[in-house]
């Protein structure tokens, strides 16, 4: 009777720990979508190794789920279909949390907030503060971004779309663009790291939450990702990150 009560025990433990392992499409590893050309959260350094803030988080919520992080980068314009093609587990690159998103795939809780700056050449006298400012101008912007829909949801502005951040900032630079749009933090990053000749203009609207995007019907996953933040926060490790990319906590407004 002593060893079916042990017995007994050692099953239930079983079941309990297996509630509690997210489902992965790979056991033992978490599948990581991003672009690795979106400097500060995502790109290669001069050693070819991934780095960034978003890249930081994901190994460091990886380690908290107890599972090995596995990278796959890809082009913007894919990410979400990539996602609901199985080609990874869960995106972590600055997915804007979007009512329009939420609609097909699921979010965490946010763990960055930032805001949509307007990107002007260093030089010249061209100061856009709001987005009717740059009616009539060519404007660089990542496609399939949220980025790219508030533009042209302000209407009147010729929207010039690209893969990633790197193609139209260097347009920008070389003035075959008027403008640029994008996050609020990428811009601090590129004028004080990257020495890119450009400068933040206007920023725009209220501070938009950034979360680690799902698939939908992964709710264990998505229930596991957000006890890893929550672990992250607690214990200090998502503001030493955080400190050492921005110099200041991003997980607030």
């Amino acid at each position: 009777m002593k060893h079916l009560f042990l017995m007994t025990a050692l099953v239930l433990a079983s079941s309990s720990l297996a509630a509690t392992t997210p489902s992965t499409l790979t056991k033992g590893v978490l599948k990581i979508g991003m672009e690795g050309t979106y400097a500060p959260f995502t790109y290669k350094d001069d050693k070819g190794n991934l780095t960034g803030f978003d890249v930081d988080i994901a190994k460091a919520v990886a380690a908290k789920l107890g599972l090995k992080p596995e990278f796959v980068l890809t082009e913007w314009s894919g990410i979400l279909a990539g996602l609901q093609a199985n080609k990874y587990d869960v995106i972590v690159n600055q997915v804007g949390i979007t009512p329009e998103r939420e609609k097909a795939i699921g979010f965490s809780a946010p763990y960055a907030y930032s805001s949509p700056q307007i990107i002007v050449k260093k030089t010249g006298n061209f100061a856009p503060k709001t987005l009717a400012d740059l009616k009539g101008k060519r404007v660089g912007v990542g496609l399939g971004s949220n980025f790219e829909k508030q533009l042209r949801d302000a209407s009147g502005i010729n929207v010039v779309t690209y893969p990633g951040a790197p193609e139209y900032l260097a347009d920008l630079a070389a003035g075959r663009l008027d403008a640029a749009y994008n996050d609020r933090l990428l811009v601090g990053y590129l004028i004080k790291k990257e020495g890119l000749p450009v400068r933040g203009a206007g920023v725009i609207g209220q501070p938009e939450a950034v979360g680690i995007a799902v698939k939908k019907t992964n709710t264990g996953l998505k229930a596991a990702i957000d006890k890893a933040l929550l672990q992250l926060k607690a214990d200090g490790t998502y503001a030493k990150i955080s400190r050492q990319w921005f110099g200041q906590d991003v997980s607030k407004p």
